[in-house]
């Protein structure tokens, strides 16, 4: 049994910081990877309170807990989650998907690419918008027509995620 959060109202970064202290970063991927590929959130009960932030997470359904696990590899991080947050990409529920791209963007997962390909074509702008995001960090040349094919997004904010994606791209693939 791990004791529990020191401040359970602290930012879910520096608790999932906390319990690495416990457990151990590699752990903690574990656990991450092991709820975003949908285990049974009863089997992490203590470590749920340092991912969430929450006492109890009985009356969330079934999805949060994949959302909880991508979350923490936003701070606990090794490249033997790559599948997973890859696989997560296909995730039937958006918030998952959506929090996938974030992970694999700050992580830069090349790997995730393709996924991000398929999502910026989702029906939510705010997906659309992290797919982008994903392609200007860690896309190749051949997403190139896929951020500039946003350009024309009806969303404003989509729009403006791959403008900052397409100098993204061009500036690191050297294409100016």
């Amino acid at each position: 049994m791990i004791p529990a959060p020191r401040d359970p109202a602290a930012p879910v970064g520096e608790l999932v910081a906390e319990l690495a202290g416990h457990l151990g970063e590699p752990a903690v991927v574990a656990l991450a990877c092991d709820l975003l590929g949908g285990a049974d959130r009863a089997t992490y009960a203590d470590e749920l309170v340092y991912l969430t932030r929450l006492a109890d997470t009985a009356g969330h359904p079934e999805e949060w807990s994949r959302v909880w696990g991508a979350r923490a590899l936003l701070y606990a991080w090794d490249e033997g989650a790559v599948p997973v947050v890859v696989a997560g990409l296909g995730d039937e529920a958006w918030r998952v998907a959506e929090m996938c791209l974030k992970v694999a963007t700050r992580h830069e997962v090349a790997e995730a690419t393709e996924g991000a390909v398929s999502l910026a074509g989702h029906g939510l702008s705010r997906v659309r918008g992290h797919a982008l995001r994903l392609l200007g960090v860690a896309g190749d040349t051949e997403h190139v027509a896929t951020v500039r094919k946003a350009l024309s997004d009806p969303d404003e904010d989509v729009r403006r995620h791959a403008a900052r994606a397409l100098d993204r791209l061009e500036q690191r693939l050297d294409l100016v």
